[in-house]
């Protein structure tokens, strides 16, 4: 049977570092994250290295953050979408911890994140650096087309977000915790049967739905313990069916607490199209502005739903359809008991 992960220890969130690209500059949080490249290229030669040195740059800022020393951590947990995940196998190898590479696609931020608490929670590891990285332009050109060939898009259609989100994850928790870690519910793997590469929010939206429904049905949780479900980057028409699926379900979330990633780092600027994606989306954003909400006290308590589709060049050439993934992270403010 399965069933949702409660951390009774509830590890804490220590420390976030976030570097973006230059288009993030102009997000309305742009104030929450730690350093922005001045180009795709970062000083690089290219878009997949520039990815590699905006993953460790946020990671040197997470650990001097945590005033933390690379010796002090027990483990790093990294992904991206490139492939064989390359920028975080490159950049894991500039730092002397223990790696795993993760994937989920879009849904790597809270794989880590689960993962990260589980390896505190069970006594495995004492402090673990994880995190999730893309790249508008390596990504383009690896699944769709190089932004140089300027080929149109539907409006289904989502603008991938460049940038890394890592945070440190430890036992101790001091004055100095963003947030703590309760319960995760990992995702099942679900196909809505859609096979466009340019709608990923709708072929997400099942998987999605499917996690959420699980985590309140196995956690004893109810919508009304959370201040927001916040899931990954459905963006505008991914949400949209996923808020359908729910209600037919049962799920009623109200729409002011029912809030994606995809729709809110870029504000309303009509180049994205249906929104953002890719997995600094949900990184950027739960790492940098929902941390800072849940250490000053604004909010208490949130389900990040991290989505992700497990397509591949390869599996799009073969005309299959898009199968999606997403993992529930329950993230608190607040160090009391685990209910």
């Amino acid at each position: 049977m399965t069933k949702t992960w409660i951390f009774t220890s509830k590890p804490a969130i220590l420390s976030a570092g976030i570097s973006a690209g230059p288009f993030e500059k102009e997000s309305p949080f742009a104030q929450y994250f730690d350093y922005f490249s001045d180009d795709l290229y970062d000083e690089e030669k290219s878009f997949e290295k520039a990815q590699r040195s905006l993953i460790e740059k946020s990671i040197k800022v997470t650990l001097e953050k945590g005033l933390t020393a690379e010796s002090d951590v027990d483990a790093l947990l990294m992904g991206d979408l490139i492939n064989q995940l390359t920028p975080s196998g490159f950049a894991a190898r500039q730092f002397d911890i223990p790696y795993l590479g993760l994937f989920s696609a879009c849904a790597t931020s809270m794989q880590g994140l689960a993962l990260s608490a589980a390896l505190i929670d069970g006594g495995y590891c004492e402090k673990v650096l994880t995190g999730a990285s893309s790249h508008n332009a390596a990504v383009e050109k690896q699944f769709r087309y190089p932004t140089e060939y300027g080929g149109q898009k539907p409006p289904t259609a989502q603008w991938t977000v460049t940038g890394a989100g890592v945070v440190l994850v430890g036992k101790e928790a001091g004055r100095g915790a963003l947030a703590y870690i309760e319960k995760a519910t990992i995702g099942r793997v679900r196909d809505i049967n859609v096979s466009d590469p340019f709608n990923m929010g709708a072929a997400m939206s099942l998987a999605a739905a499917d996690v959420i429904e699980r985590h309140f049905n196995q956690s004893g949780d109810t919508v009304e313990d959370y201040d927001y479900i916040i899931t990954g980057d459905l963006a505008e028409i991914g949400h949209g069916i996923t808020m359908d699926i729910l209600n037919e379900r049962g799920v009623c979330i109200p729409e002011e607490k029912f809030l994606d990633c995809g729709r809110m780092i870029y504000g309303d600027r009509p180049e994205v199209l249906a929104g953002a994606s890719g997995p600094a989306c949900s990184a950027l954003m739960i790492y940098g502005h929902f941390l800072n909400e849940l250490k000053a006290g604004h909010i208490k308590r949130i389900l990040s739903v991290a989505t992700g589709a497990l397509l591949s060049p390869l599996s799009f050439q073969q005309k299959e359809t898009i199968p999606c993934i997403a993992h529930a992270v329950a993230i608190t403010g607040e160090r009391g008991g685990v209910s």
